[in-house]
């Protein structure tokens, strides 16, 4: 069986951006998006290149459904489900309730709390894509997730299932070599590329980079996913090289989290803006979004400068925006009429 389970296509494409560039105080050629959230599998995105390897290895264990953690609205939960969809296994996904779900003998009844409601964005999607979502009350983060995750599978083998636990936003030491392979791709579509900007979520993509390209070149703008969102990636690159990689070499920019993971930070959708008006590619306002307001801010305090080849790496995420309440109500009062 081949390492990695074939999900889309590559190379992603590398497109110019001279209009925003110019926006933001850079020179027109100077910046190119890295297009990975035209990756394709459902509904695109950066998830992909790491689940090519981890369904690779579920199926080399036998596995006939893929279980894994995440928000409402995760972008990896969905892609997980649809990789799951691909290769013909099942998908049970590890959620928080939402807030204010009753319980039932014990049992929580979100189900019942959104079956024949509307659903937006990522879960929608879910629903699709055929996966069963296993509600959790009171977890309140990656950690209790996982825990209850893998309480899932152990329910799922009593019952003679034969799950595998797909790690929080696929992030392992395997599935960042999704990443390096990405960091590649980089070189050989911009050979003199100076700098690579991305969200820093569960760590994978930026581990994968440093990998492939050196802490240097590399800089991650954290989503607030994670409490110390450097550390693992940091552990992650050194098992892909073999080499230790220590923190304090990683390039992090912790200022564009603002309030809180889930909440919309005003200079994200001042960025979603800028990138939508000047190249109309469009961000989401978790990951993407904050991955180009870290980048417009470098740009002002110098660390990123006018010569300096430049790529911003689009992860995807769009279904996000589509079913972020928040985002929704602030980006509706941009809407402009005609007199």
């Amino acid at each position: 069986m081949p390492e990695k389970c074939a999900l889309a296509v590559w190379p992603t494409p590398m497109e110019p951006a001279p209009r925003l560039a110019e926006a933001i105080g850079l020179r027109a050629g100077d910046l190119w998006i890295k297009r990975d959230d035209l990756t394709g599998l459902g509904g695109g995105g950066n998830k992909v290149r790491k689940l090519e390897w981890l369904v690779a290895d579920a199926l080399r264990h036998g596995a006939d459904t893929l279980v894994t953690s995440g928000g409402p609205q995760s972008n990896h939960a969905r892609l997980t489900a649809a990789a799951a969809a691909r290769v013909g296994l099942d998908a049970v996904l590890v959620m928080p309730a939402p807030a204010g779900s009753p319980s039932v003998s014990g049992k929580s009844a979100a189900a019942k709390s959104v079956a024949g409601k509307p659903v937006a964005g990522n879960l929608l999607l879910d629903a699709l894509l055929g996966a069963r979502i296993a509600w959790v009350e009171e977890a309140s983060g990656p950690a209790e997730l996982t825990d209850a995750a893998r309480r899932t599978c152990a329910a799922l083998r009593e019952r003679g299932a034969r799950p595998y636990l797909v790690p929080f936003g696929g992030s392992s030491a395997l599935g960042a070599r999704g990443y390096l392979e990405a960091g590649a791709e980089i070189l050989a579509q911009q050979p003199d590329v100076r700098h690579v900007v991305t969200a820093l979520g569960s760590g994978a993509t930026m581990a994968g980079l440093v990998a492939a390209l050196g802490p240097g070149r590399v800089l991650g703008v954290d989503v607030g996913a994670l409490p110390d969102p450097g550390r693992t990636a940091a552990a992650m690159a050194g098992d892909l090289t073999g080499r230790a990689q220590p923190v304090e070499a990683l390039r992090i920019r912790a200022d564009q989290v603002g309030e809180a993971y889930a909440v919309l930070y005003q200079p994200v959708l001042d960025a979603i803006t800028a990138v939508a008006a000047a190249e109309g590619v469009l961000l989401d306002p978790v990951y993407t979004g904050r991955a180009a307001a870290g980048l417009i801010a470098a740009v002002r305090d110098g660390d990123i400068r006018p010569g300096e080849r430049t790529v911003l790496v689009h992860t995807g995420g769009l279904p996000g925006l589509f079913g972020h309440a928040e985002a929704s109500v602030r980006a509706g009062r941009l809407l402009r009429t005609q007199d």
